[in-house]
């Protein structure tokens, strides 16, 4: 048996930025199903926002409502974009580097559905910037014990009170942990998709246990296609993004006669559909974008991993449109949260994708997520603070602790895919979105 006092499930921004804010005295594990950099956190382009002044969050308000067609949760949204510039002073302070003008003040830049300016970015790496160095904080941190391809495959309640979680550890073998409170950063549900930007092993882990365990979901059929992403014919393990910052500097997108046919910078949900309907419209597998109306330098300054990715596919972007295609992206739904990032399970917290505080709403706005996932982290951290003075305990919930029942890891794996994916399709039995989503993988349906 493992005894820890917090323990953490996830290695991407939200885990990594929750372990920095917790008590510096008490003992953390954190553990990755994959390595601590195979997270999504480290793949997002764009940016991130931040409130630049009081004059613009009207307007940045407004956005996220709109973007998320007001299903979003006002109280949620209030406090992400008031708390947005304390999360980037935390994040300069870890050595997070954004874009600056020569007299040292943040550049902003704009993407689809925003109405100003308002996203600082790192090239076109800024997920890798913020993540690489709050991984780097962490592990500077004497009071974190971090662990590699070691997966959660269920939480140890009674009575509605988690008190740790069963995991698997990298040699294979199963191991109980024992924890005063539990972080559920597990990330999204891309793993369960044919064609996403995600890594394959984000399969919704967290959303099956919490299913298991009667803890709340929220809106499992909110998923998030992203309107452009590279499109080959190899099979590759993930798609690759083609940022919205792109359309944001001025990229447009075109038919198979290389005209103009729709608005780039509406919400990606209506975007996506756009598109989707011009492929079916034209009978191809994508669109084209076309970079060249950025600058040149902008365009080489600001996007030169995508620049670099389009070549190696044989794709000169001063020269000629890239074909892209939408693509599972986000998902909004998750487990139930409040604004402190509680679940209905008393010592239970999610954070990242894998929660819902109810910010995004229907459909995300652009370079939300990386500041949503951090702002409730932070909270989780804090209310784990003040309530660790009336902590429960159960150590006889370990006393011969059986993992008979984990021990068919596979059979665990796809029932827990299953669950999810059935628990998907009812909520959109339910709610429909009227969005058209990519197929899940043929082996998961």
């Amino acid at each position: 048996m493992i005894k820890t006092d917090i323990l953490i499930v996830g290695s991407g921004c939200s885990g990594l930025y929750c372990a920095l804010q917790c008590p510096k005295d008490k003992n953390i594990l954190l553990i990755s199903k994959s390595d601590l950099e195979s997270s999504d956190s480290y793949l997002a382009q764009g940016g991130i926002c931040m409130l630049k002044d009081d004059t613009d969050y009207e307007s940045y308000f407004e956005d996220t409502m709109k973007a998320g067609h007001y299903e979003n949760d006002k109280e949620s949204v209030g406090i992400m974009i008031r708390s947005s510039q304390d999360v980037i002073r935390d994040l300069v302070s870890y050595g997070a580097e954004f874009e600056q003008d020569p007299e040292g003040q943040f550049l902003f830049t704009k993407e689809g559905a925003h109405s100003d300016k308002r996203i600082l970015f790192h090239d076109d790496v800024t997920g890798r910037e913020i993540t690489s160095k709050l991984l780097a904080a962490v592990k500077a941190l004497p009071n974190v014990t971090l662990m590699e391809y070691t997966t959660m495959v269920d939480i140890v309640e009674k009575d509605n009170v988690c008190y740790g979680a069963v995991l698997t550890l990298q040699d294979g073998t199963l191991d109980v942990v024992d924890a005063d409170y539990v972080v559920l950063a597990c990330g999204g549900i891309g793993g369960l998709y044919e064609h996403s930007t995600n890594y394959s092993h984000l399969t919704g882990d967290a959303l099956a246990i919490a299913l298991r365990h009667n803890v709340a979901l929220k809106n499992t059929n909110y998923v998030q296609i992203h309107p452009t992403t590279f499109y080959t014919e190899k099979h590759e393990d993930r798609s690759f993004l083609i940022s919205e910052s792109v359309r944001g500097e001025g990229a447009v997108l075109l038919d198979k006669n290389m005209e103009r046919f729709t608005d780039e910078l509406q919400p990606r949900d209506l975007l996506s559909k756009a598109i989707l309907a011009q492929m079916q419209k034209d009978g191809t597998k994508h669109v084209w974008e076309d970079l060249r109306p950025i600058p040149r330098d902008e365009l080489f300054k600001h996007f030169p991993n995508i620049i670099a990715h389009c070549k190696e596919m044989g794709y000169d972007v001063t020269k000629e449109p890239i074909p892209v295609v939408p693509a599972q992206h986000y998902f909004m739904g998750g487990i139930q949260v409040d604004h402190t990032s509680r679940t209905t399970m008393e010592q239970l917290y999610a954070v990242g994708e894998t929660s819902n505080n109810g910010v995004h709403g229907r459909n995300r706005l652009a370079s939300n997520s990386l500041l949503e996932s951090l702002v409730f982290a932070k909270r989780a951290a804090k209310d784990i603070a003040e309530k660790y003075p009336v902590v429960k305990r159960d150590p006889t919930l370990f006393e011969n602790f059986s993992l008979e029942k984990y021990s068919d890891k596979e059979k665990l794996r796809k029932e827990y895919e299953q669950s999810v994916i059935l628990k998907i399709e009812l909520d959109e039995i339910l709610n429909p979105t009227g969005v058209d989503a990519e197929k899940r993988s043929e082996k998961n349906v």
